[in-house]
This record gives structure tokens, C-alpha cells and sequence, in this order.
């Protein structure tokens, strides 16, 4: 291809996102390539912090395990009706989608907004990465109201990870679902691992003894709220609303085959957002046993939620890795979304350095653990 052509090519072409393009029937891919980002997506790190939620808001072991059942259903079932039905039958980000519908002017805001809460989203599974990377280090954690980095080394960790982080979001899609294939087995693997030692330091040994050991869940803890079916049932359905009911994860399956891709949702949401959750609420379990924890809770305070030290009290060193790669393989596709939707403002721009931008804010902002 000469000089003289290339610069001729739409900026699309060039950048092989096809941003403001339909995905060409070459760039298509199959359903291997979106089940180890979703199952790697949605076993993540706020799933150490979500699970353990279930515990204190005093949820019932029938309501846990049925309301988790259903909602999970029907976040796979709006994504494969939804979502990748559009996504494959238009191919287009839902960003080029709203400005074809709207116009430029009035989807800026739209655009700016999802951007800027991408990278927030994004910066908080680097913050959960950054408790793991921390503990060689033995790094003070920081509360998660500290409006300000707690010192020197939380701040070179959280660069450190951002930089690598953001480079490969802005490699494009087909990175993003590369990386998530090789990392997402060690990701179930840990949380696996990370339920069946929880549940033995629990001294249960069946289901039953499972069942009772939970019973119709604790009074919740202060502050705390006592969770239904219905609280389980809505939260594990909406929890992604963004991605499917609100159609952000266009930008993933415009790339799909067939709509039936779609299916690998299930990979995330009964992985991730099944088993997960359970296996970090155990863990939580474990660590209120300990004598830190229940001096906390008679002073009337709920014990804190570190990822980090978390999975490292259960799995040791590859517990860190664990958490590391989970909230990694979450950031990656969050930051290429945001990517996305900055690009739509700037179709112009390199879709390359647009993304690493998004990356660099989602740093930013995993700096501050409050934000």
C-alpha cells in the first residue's frame, strides 16, 4: 500500500476499531473470544467487595443462593436479546449509533459522561489490584475514604499498574479479549480455591451444613439495611444495566458472529457473579472470626473489605495474583470502552492515544480511593 493511499484510508480503517464504521465481516469473531473476557471481567475485584455485602446486609441463605440464580438469569438473558442482537445486526458502537439518532450536539454530553464513569469504574479495579500489590511492600491499605494517596509507594504501585493497564486497553478489542483468555482461568481457579478453603475453615463440609451454618442470615451490620430476594434478585440483574439494558457493550458485540455469542454472558454472570460473590462472602465470614474483627464489631463498627489481604489470608501469594489479574481483566475492556466514547467526541483523534488517555484518567482517579 503506497503513502498516497493510506492517507486517503477513513480513519477507521487505519486504527482497525472501525469506530464510525460496521464492523467488516473479516474482523468477526466467535464466541471463543468473548468467553474468557467476560468470565474475566465479572470475576473481578469489586467482587471481593460485593459479596461480602450479602453478609452484612444479613441476607437469607434461600434468598442468596435464588435470588442470585434469577438475576444472574435475566442480565444474560438482556444480554443476548438486547444487546448482541443490535450489536449484530447494526455492528456500530452505540456512541456512532446515538449521534446518527441524535446528532453531534446533543450526544456530547452523553459521550463525555459514560466516558468519565468508565474511567472512574476503571480506576477503581486498579485501586483493587494496587491492595494486592502492596502487601510485599507491607503498604499501609487505604480506607476507602481517604480522598488523598495514604503515600509514595500507593502512588508509584497505582501508576505502575495504570501505565501497563492502559497500553494494552489501547491496543484495541482484539488485545483486550487476548489477554482475558490467558487470565480468566487463574481468575475462576482463585476464587474456586478461595470458597472450598473458606468453607473448610468454616468447618462445613456438605451444602446442608452450608445452609444451616447461614440460616436466614445475621442481623445486618450498621448502618446496614436487611436484604430480600428481591434486593438480591434486582441487584445481581442491574449491577452491568450499563452494559446491557443500556447497550454500552455494543462496542464488544458489534464484533460478534451471531447473536448466540451473546450466551457467554453466562461465563461472567454465574462465574463471576455467582460463585465470586459466595466464595468472597466466605472469605469475609473467616476474617470476622478473627480478633481484629470483633473488637470492630463491638464498637459498633463493620470491619473493613481489602481484596489484598483478603485473598492473601486464604491463597497466600497467588491469592495477590488473584486479586491483581481480576481487577486488571475488569480495567482492560471498562477503559476501552471509555476509549470508545472519548473517540466519539474526537473522531478525528487516534483511537490509540484516545483510549491511553481514558487509561491515564482511570489511573488518576485509582489514586483516590474515595473517588
Amino acid at each position: 500500500m503506497t503513502k498516497k493511499t493510506t492517507q486517503k484510508l477513513p480513519q477507521t480503517e487505519i486504527t482497525g476499531e472501525f469506530e464510525r464504521t460496521p464492523v467488516p465481516i473479516s474482523k468477526l469473531k466467535s464466541w471463543k473470544s468473548f468467553l474468557g473476557m467476560y468470565a474475566g471481567e465479572h470475576a473481578a475485584g469489586t467482587e471481593f467487595v460485593i459479596g461480602p455485602l450479602f453478609l452484612t446486609t444479613g441476607v437469607s441463605a434461600f434468598d442468596l443462593i435464588v435470588g442470585l440464580l434469577f438475576g444472574n438469569l435475566m442480565a444474560v438473558l438482556s444480554w443476548r436479546f438486547l444487546t448482541a442482537s443490535i450489536g449484530v445486526q447494526y455492528r456500530l458502537t452505540l456512541y456512532y449509533q446515538l449521534e446518527k439518532i441524535c446528532g453531534k450536539k446533543l450526544v456530547v454530553i452523553y459521550n463525555l459522561a459514560n466516558g468519565i464513569l468508565f474511567c472512574f469504574l476503571a480506576g477503581a479495579m486498579i485501586t483493587v489490584s494496587a491492595t494486592a500489590v502492596g502487601i510485599p511492600f507491607d503498604l499501609a491499605m487505604p480506607k476507602l475514604t481517604d480522598t488523598v494517596p495514604n503515600g509514595p509507594k500507593w502512588i508509584l504501585i497505582v501508576l505502575g499498574l495504570g501505565l501497563v493497564i492502559s497500553l494494552i486497553a489501547a491496543k484495541g478489542f482484539a488485545t483486550v479479549s487476548k489477554v482475558a483468555n490467558w487470565m480468566s482461568p487463574v481468575i475462576i481457579f482463585g476464587f474456586l480455591a478461595a470458597g472450598v478453603i473458606s468453607l473448610i475453615q468454616l468447618n462445613v463440609g456438605s451444602f446442608f451444613d452450608f445452609w444451616i451454618l447461614w440460616g436466614e442470615g445475621s442481623e445486618p451490620f450498621p448502618g446496614q439495611m436487611k436484604y430480600t430476594f428481591w434486593h438480591v434478585f434486582f441487584w445481581s440483574w442491574f449491577a452491568n444495566a450499563a452494559m446491557h439494558i443500556g447497550m454500552s457493550d455494543l462496542s464488544v458485540f458489534r464484533y460478534a458472529i451471531n447473536p448466540n455469542v451473546g450466551w457467554t454472558t453466562a461465563a461472567g454472570m454465574y462465574v463471576g457473579h455467582y460463585m465470586a460473590w459466595i466464595a468472597a462472602a466466605l472469605l469475609y465470614a473467616v476474617y470476622l472470626q478473627s480478633p481484629e474483627a470483633k473488637i470492630l464489631l463491638q464498637n459498633g463498627e463493620a470491619p473493613p473489605v481489602a481484596p489484598g489481604p483478603l485473598a492473601y489470608n486464604a491463597l497466600g501469594v497467588f491469592g495477590v495474583l488473584v486479586v491483581i489479574l481480576a481487577g486488571w481483566t475488569t480495567a482492560n475492556p471498562t477503559i476501552y470502552r471509555a476509549g470508545l466514547a472519548f473517540q466519539a467526541l474526537l473522531p478525528k483523534a487516534s483511537t490509540f492515544w484516545v483510549t491511553f488517555l481514558a487509561g491515564s484518567v482511570a489511573t488518576l482517579a485509582g489514586l483516590f480511593p474515595a473517588f
